[in-house]
């Protein structure tokens, strides 16, 4: 009878143990997933399906941060898309022709395209509005050679932003590589600086010790309205980073795929609601909108 005792005491501790393990890897996974940008609940979106035309949307912006209206294009046409949030049809204006554009921002009344091998087209703001753009500026030979998808235009500075996606030379570095542009009168451009980030930084905060550099492929940047901090999206490994004003990595938040198939684009409008657009791939294409809690 002892023995028996003794074994139901020994099996009962086993179990108690097990429980307790399960509970507190729960406890952790919830924790973890609860994780959010200061803010915001990344796990309670507005979700707005795009028309087929914008299934491999790829990037989106406002005007002077209005969110009335959304600017968007996708990878495959020279067109920009204008439409209200959750409208069902969406114009267009096009600009050009057949090319990967992958950014869009509108900064000081002159619409920047970003096209993935770091060619600009600038055309004047009033011309989309009109319905016929008639004079675009190519900006060529300005970046080093690479794939670049991220873009944003600091109306305030009226300094354009551009991050690299993958660039040969951040191979060899730490860090990813970003280039400042000054925007001058009729949409030309002059070189004004470098920015980087570092990827020992954001290995640090999302891949532990042992990790000495990230998987860091940047689809996209903005700056928070109200904060100045800078939200950079990559998309091939599903976070966001949050940098402060001088981009040195304040923390990393993981998206879950459910919600982010392929996040490609980043835009907040003046109150600082964030929108994060997804491309569709076998899907619709996506536009998320988050509330911003101060």
């Amino acid at each position: 009878m002892k023995k028996i005792y003794k074994e139901f005491k020994f099996q009962a501790a086993f179990v108690l143990v097990l429980s307790l393990v399960f509970v507190s890897f729960s406890c952790m996974q919830k924790k973890e997933a609860a994780k959010n940008p200061p803010g915001y609940d990344l796990a309670k979106p507005q979700k707005f399906v795009m028309p087929a035309s914008l299934t491999e949307i790829s990037g989106h912006t406002f005007y002077k941060g209005d969110p009335s209206v959304v600017y968007a294009e996708e990878d495959e046409s020279g067109r920009v898309y204008h439409f209200k949030p959750g409208a069902k049809d969406v114009a267009y204006t096009e600009f050009g022709g057949h090319g990967d554009y992958e950014d869009i921002t509108i900064c000081r009344e002159q619409v920047i395209m970003l096209r993935s091998d770091g060619v600009l087209f600038i055309f004047p703001f009033a011309q989309l509005k009109a319905g016929k753009v008639t004079s675009v500026k190519t900006v060529n030979n300005i970046l080093p050679k690479g794939e670049y998808e991220g873009m944003y235009g600091d109306e305030k500075t009226g300094t354009i932003y551009i991050i690299c996606k993958n660039c040969k030379a951040d191979k060899k570095m730490n860090h990813t590589m970003g280039y400042k542009f000054n925007l001058l009168a009729g949409g030309n451009v002059k070189q004004a600086g470098e920015f980087s980030i570092s990827t020992e930084e954001i290995a640090a905060i999302s891949g532990g010790k042992k990790k000495k550099k990230a998987k860091f492929m940047p689809s996209a940047i903005a700056k928070h309205p109200l904060t100045n901090d800078w939200y950079v999206l990559s998309s091939i490994n599903k976070m966001i980073v949050v940098t402060d004003a001088d981009f040195k990595v304040k923390d990393v938040y993981s998206l879950t795929r459910s919600l982010f198939p392929q996040p490609e684009g980043i835009a907040f409008d003046r109150q600082g609601n964030i929108y994060i657009s997804n491309e569709g791939g076998t899907g619709s294409g996506t536009l998320l909108k988050y509330l911003y809690n101060k």
